[in-house]
């Protein structure tokens, strides 16, 4: 085999993922799970295709006429005769001149081959260079003014960094062990010394974490070990293999001094793979790890059409030589264009294949795997405060957060008591309760207490990566956001943001790009835009919200809180940074903003100002006390004087000895009246009157207000007096304001904490992705709904404010790739090992999307059957758990209305019979209420639950149905979709028993008075296979529609 061969089978299987056979998430795991068959069509198929267009050359091969040559020239050299006067010897020469060489022609496809894709192809991604020329490249520039463009334009960036500051896996002894990524210095990340340099994951000593030489990579804290990395240039420019095997070799040792340890028992338990029998439990671990931040940074949007671009103008430029199509050489040359065209673009077909593939999981809108509602006891249905009282972990929360134990009462309010009583939880409706910690009938019927629940929501919280979160929330919120706020990441390079090596600043562009675009769909045509950013990336945002919006409004500078470290050295390379700045943007061109008024610490009296104006306007110059104007104007027109010279000689004449003329005019104006005022003074001067001023115009110079906050731990956390002046500035009661780089929560808790004299609260939504969703976000709003003031941790007022938000947590991309499951049938394997060109044609186009159909991730539709018990594995904190998905509430999001009501579920049995006919019948009166069970209550902290425990869903379980007594349980959704029609879902359980099944549906939607002909509702949507009346409202539109049907093509219609 040639080196040309084992080099384009060495990049072939890097493209195809087929080199990383020790790890097992993503599409890595689906990719080793067909290796064998990957390997062997390469091997078998798609490779030897290239020996088999030039058989046809075999006749000419230059090897054969040498043999030829070489054999006539020992005979007639035998013979005496020299062999170049031979005739025919000569027309061997001859035709050896005008042969060609197949094995060089069969290594030059192969080394042109790998040349071509080598181009492309880097750690998981493949980037658009388009080749112009050697060393410069070509962007596609279609005769605009000014053309933004960067290296990952065309693609969507996908990296989530929350693995990698803190990987967390359980050991097999039950504790767990933690890779931490450890900050590194100012030096190490310093652009310019590290130009071309790729960093890698190697163990951190005591003096890169701030702890001197005594400082070690290892520790035990509290039973867990953790094991420290920096990501930076190794000083030996050492592959990462080698550092995680020096990794494993250096834990290894430091643990050689504890043999009995029990850590070194569980992480070198064997994990063997096929490829490699010697792995362990912490080489799979740090594997996964170091791979995960290294490779896949990026999914091409269109790498199919990319690709065969690029081959075409490859082929032109560097194979199609005019020099080479001379009349000896040409059928050669056309022949090997050809096997490089043909073998290149089955190579991209299947490329094509896998990328659009992870392209569809990362697109389609994913599943709601969690959701829950923090609410005042206010709201609470006063049935339900038992089940409070009798609940510890709620309990334990109060105490912790509100510090409810020093509570001591007085004569009018009851004092903290263990248990507590009905009367304490009337006398304190702020506390907030978490259904996190309620049993499934606890929150159905919380919610159930609700006439509209939308409405009755302030706020929404989503646990997920912002793109996805957009992506689901999009249809709900389409035009109904009034001011979105962001405060990305810095790229700073060493604020946590994970950039592929040499692209940081492309990586992050298409990190914002497809975030901030998709989020402008949530934006009224009213609204405004709003990205805080810092010196680093000010200029390359402007153009890019300039690229995304119609209009730039300003670029206001806001200060920030600066730390002055510079201070200890006799010198700096730049002055330290004390700004920020916000660009602001509107959704539509032409927006007119409403001015920005801020408020002065001591309010200016009334004053008189001269009236005379030198603009020269004929019209606006008429006598006046007595005096015209022969040049210049009045300031106002001559209605409008008149009537304030009248309202002032009335002020005069019947106000002034009791009140000054200031407090007459505010008397007047919170009347509703607007009055103006002029008066000729003593020095026989035309003057108007200038109101008290309390507010001053607000420019674009915010340096007025801070940038940080300091209410939580958070590194990054915005101030309260910053963010109310963003949101007031366009915003009224109950607008919606988004906050898609959600952080600690500053937004939200900005969108109720207005100060005394503002309006009332905007309705927030909040996405953040980041473990601090859980330990800063959530309390912070539980706190600060409670009490407006914290001094040490403790409420300084009880006096809080009614509130509720709903949470919820979605699938990710890793759950996606990580719930798929390749199966083929027999039958289908029978059928492609008989007809070649049907095995090539699948492999190449369609093996992914067939053999993954059924996979829960991708929607599993016969597990409709039991809506309620839909299950997933999901990650949560580097731990898998089969987990029950939130179907119901998937759905609302996917049609986009606002939920009015949510029942509790209704389980149903009922006698059945046959009638004279054969037909089955409900026996009359036979129908009941049926209870279904319930999951086990597991008392203890929020954060320390498994959503699975509380899942709502968990509610009923199948089978319910046994023989021809059981449970049918029906759970019905109202909602409103943004045009204002009504929809009704219905869900509920099925059976092997269509018959029973239908019977069913048929009595409880005629028992809930519902009717498929009435105009209550515009559509109706119902699982499974029904015979509801239907009746058709379009073309091809029914009002009864099959939920599966719309669920299917909701979430994977998507093109961003």
């Amino acid at each position: 085999m040639s080196d040309n061969l084992n080099k384009l089978k060495a990049i072939l299987r890097e493209m195809f993922q087929l080199d990383q056979a020790d790890l097992d998430f993503g599409i890595y795991r689906i990719m080793n799970q067909k290796r064998d068959e990957i390997e062997q069509f390469l091997d078998r198929d798609l490779l030897p295709q290239v020996k088999t267009v030039f058989a046809g050359f075999q006749g000419d091969d230059q090897s054969s006429v040498r043999d030829e040559m070489d054999k006539l020239k020992k005979t007639l050299e035998d013979a005496g005769v020299v062999a170049e006067t031979s005739p025919k010897y000569q027309a061997l020469q001859a035709k050896l001149s005008s042969s060609v060489d197949v094995s060089a022609l069969e290594n030059e496809v192969f080394s042109q081959l790998t040349n071509f894709f080598r181009r492309y192809y880097n750690g998981g991604d493949f980037l658009s260079l388009r080749r112009y020329k050697a060393g410069v490249y070509a962007i596609p520039y279609e005769g605009e003014e000014v053309k933004l463009h960067w290296a990952n334009a065309d693609q969507y960036y996908i990296k989530s960094s929350e693995n990698f500051r803190d990987y967390t896996f359980k050991l097999p002894s039950g504790k767990r062990a933690h890779f931490k990524l450890v900050d590194a210095s100012t030096e190490q990340n310093n652009k310019k010394e590290q130009a071309g340099a790729e960093r890698r994951f190697y163990l951190s000593d005591g003096e890169t974490r701030g702890q001197g030489d005594g400082g070690r990579f290892i520790e035990e804290k509290d039973g867990e070990i953790y094991i420290y990395f920096q990501y930076a240039p190794h000083p030996e420019n050492k592959k990462q293999s080698q550092l995680n095997t020096e990794t494993i070799e250096a834990v290894r040792a430091f643990f050689s001094q504890s043999p009995s340890h029990p850590f070194p028992q569980s992480a070198f338990q064997p994990a063997p793979t096929e490829k490699n029998t010697k792995r362990t439990l912490l080489e799979k671990h740090l594997n996964d790890y170091t791979a995960k931040y290294s490779f896949d940074y990026f999914i091409h949007k269109d790498l199919g059409g990319f690709m065969r671009r690029e081959l075409d103008f490859f082929i032109k430029n560097e194979i199609l030589f005019i020099d080479d199509l001379d009349a000896d050489h040409v059928k050669a040359t056309i022949s090997k264009v050809k096997v490089i065209k043909e073998i290149g673009h089955k190579v991209i077909a299947f490329l094509e294949q896998l990328e659009n593939f992870q392209k569809k999981l990362w697109l389609k809108k994913k599943f709601v795997v969690e959701t829950g509602y923090c609410s005042t006891l206010d709201k609470v249905p006063e049935e339900l405060y038992p089940a409070i009282i009798d609940n510890a972990a709620q309990l334990e929360e109060w105490k912790r957060l509100f510090t409810i134990q020093d509570i001591e009462g007085d004569l009018h309010t009851p004092k903290y008591t263990d248990p507590l009583t009905v009367a304490f939880l009337k006398a304190n409706p702020f506390l907030v309760i978490d259904t996190a910690f309620f049993d499934c009938e606890f929150t159905e019927k919380l919610l159930a207490s609700f006439d509209n629940l939308d409405e009755a929501t302030n706020g929404l919280l989503v646990h997920s990566e912002n793109f996805q979160a957009l992506n689901l929330l999009v249809e709900r919120f389409r035009g109904q956001v009034k001011c979105t706020y962001i405060d990305p990441p810095y790229n700073t390079g060493d604020d946590g943001f994970p950039y592929k090596d040499n692209y940081q600043y492309s990586s992050w562009l298409s990190m914002l790009d497809s975030r901030i675009t998709i989020s402008r769909e949530l934006l009224s045509s009213e609204g405004l835009f709003f990205l805080q950013i810092g010196d680093d990336e000010a200029g390359r945002s402007r153009i890019l919200v300039e690229n995304i919006f119609p209009e730039r409004k300003n670029s206001v500078v806001v200060r920030r809180g600066v730390k002055n470290v510079q201070a200890q050295f006799n010198d700096i390379d730049k002055l330290n940074l004390g700004h920020d700045v916000i660009h602001v943007c509107a959704n539509k061109a032409g927006t007119r903003l409403p001015h920005l008024r801020q408020k002065l610490e001591a309010e200016k009296a009334g004053k008189f100002d001269t009236f005379w104006r030198g603009t020269d306007r004929g019209t606006m110059r008429y006598e006046l006390f007595g005096q015209t104007p022969s040049t210049g104007q009045w300031r106002w027109e001559k209605g409008r004087a008149t009537k304030a010279k009248d309202d002032y000689i009335y002020y005069l004449q019947n106000e002034s000895e009791n009140k000054s003329l200031d407090d007459w005019y505010v008397e007047n104006l919170q009347a509703g009246t607007d009055l103006d005022f002029v008066r000729l003074n003593e020095e026989n001067v035309v003057q108007y009157y200038v109101p008290p001023q309390g507010h001053k115009l607000v420019s674009d110079n915010w340096l007025d207000v801070t940038s940080t906050g300091s209410l939580t731990d958070f590194p990054h956390e915005k101030g309260l007096a910053l963010l109310h002046r963003v949101i007031s500035w366009n915003t009224a009661p109950n607008d919606y304001i988004l906050d898609f780089f959600a952080g600690s929560g500053s937004v939200g808790h900005a969108a109720f904490s207005f100060p005394l004299g503002h309006s009332q609260s905007r309705r927030y939504i909040l996405i953040e992705m980041g473990e601090y969703f859980d330990t800063t976000l959530k309390p912070r709003l539980k706190k600060y709904i409670y009490s407006k003031e914290y001094i040490n941790d403790k409420p300084v007022s009880r006096k809080g404010s009614s509130h509720m938000f709903k949470y919820i947590r979605l699938e990710s991309y890793e759950d996606a790739l990580n719930n798929l499951q390749l199966k083929r049938t027999p039958e289908q394997g029978s059928l492609l090992e008989q007809h070649d060109k049907l095995r090539e044609q699948y492999m190449l186009s369609y093996m992914l999307d067939v053999e993954s159909a059924g996979s829960t991730s991708l929607l599993n539709v016969s597990a409709f059957a039991d809506p309620f018990n839909y299950r997933m594995n999901i990650a949560r904190g580097n731990e898998t758990k089969e987990t029950v998905v939130d179907l119901v509430e998937t759905f609302n999001w996917l049609l986009g209305i606002k939920v009015l009501r949510i029942s509790q579920k209704d389980c149903r049995t009922a006698d059945f019979e046959r009638d004279g006919e054969g037909r089955l019948q409900i026996v009359k009166g036979s129908m009941r209420k049926a209870n279904p069970p319930q999951p086990p209550f597991i008392k203890g902290g929020a954060e320390n639950q498994s959503s699975d425990n509380f899942h709502c869903n968990q509610g009923v379980k199948s089978p319910l149905i046994k023989g021809d007594l059981g449970g049918f349980a029906f759970q019905e959704v109202e909602g409103q979709t943004l045009s204002g029609d009504k929809v009704l879902i219905i869900w509920r359980t099925l059976t092997d028993n269509p018959e029973q099944d239908n019977l069913m549906l048929d009595a409880w939607f005629g028992k809930r008075n519902y009717n498929t002909l009435d105009f209550e509702f515009s559509r109706i949507y119902v699982n499974g296979d029904n015979n509801l009346e239907n009746l058709k409202i379009g073309e091809e539109r029914w009002k009864v529609a099959l939920i599966e049907q719309e669920f299917k093509k909701l979430m994977f219609d998507v093109e961003v």
